[in-house]
């Protein structure tokens, strides 16, 4: 399973638009304490839109309570980091993986970075900026996830209680 771990996140449109991003890729959210808004807020629900009901997600008062409850593998992106999201292999979808993202003001602290090196990825981009929307490098990473996986558990075509996948067809 595909895990989602904000580190006390400050923009609540940010973590919407992320929760809406995990209900769409089968993945469970973890927010780490102190948040920069309350959950209950207006703008998480407007940028979350009716999926919040369809979200798996949990809380935790800090990072060390979030270390203890969950097991598996760890990544954390920060712009410091060495490789590109594509170097892991993801594939097997037997593992719980943990993909780790910082404030958006001032990321993840130094220490914890340093001791997980190895496990640590930038997304590419120009030189011209050191960083993109929190929100957008989530959905990036979680789709190159799900691209190794072969998309496994994820709809190929419109559902049918949308519009269905014939739509588009001409009558």
């Amino acid at each position: 399973m595909n895990h989602v771990v904000l580190y006390q996140p400050e923009i609540p449109q940010n973590t919407g638009n992320i929760m809406r991003t995990c209900v769409a890729v089968n993945a469970k959210l973890h927010l780490i304490k102190p948040l920069g808004f309350s959950l209950d807020e207006k703008h998480i629900k407007r940028s979350a839109a009716n999926y919040l009901e369809h979200l798996d997600y949990q809380v935790y008062e800090n990072i060390e309570s979030f270390f203890e409850q969950n097991q598996g593998e760890y990544y954390f992106l920060t712009r410091y980091g060495k490789k590109a999201p594509s170097a892991f292999n993801y594939q097997s979808t037997d593992v719980h993986r943990y993909f780790i993202f910082g404030s958006e003001s001032t990321g993840m602290p130094k220490d914890l970075l340093e001791k997980n090196l190895d496990r640590c990825f930038r997304l590419p981009m120009s030189g011209h900026i050191r960083s993109m929307n929190l929100s957008n490098v989530v959905a990036i990473i979680m789709y190159e996830v799900m691209r190794q996986q072969d998309y496994q558990g994820l709809e190929a075509f419109e559902p049918d209680h949308f519009k269905g996948k014939d739509y588009l067809k001409s009558r």
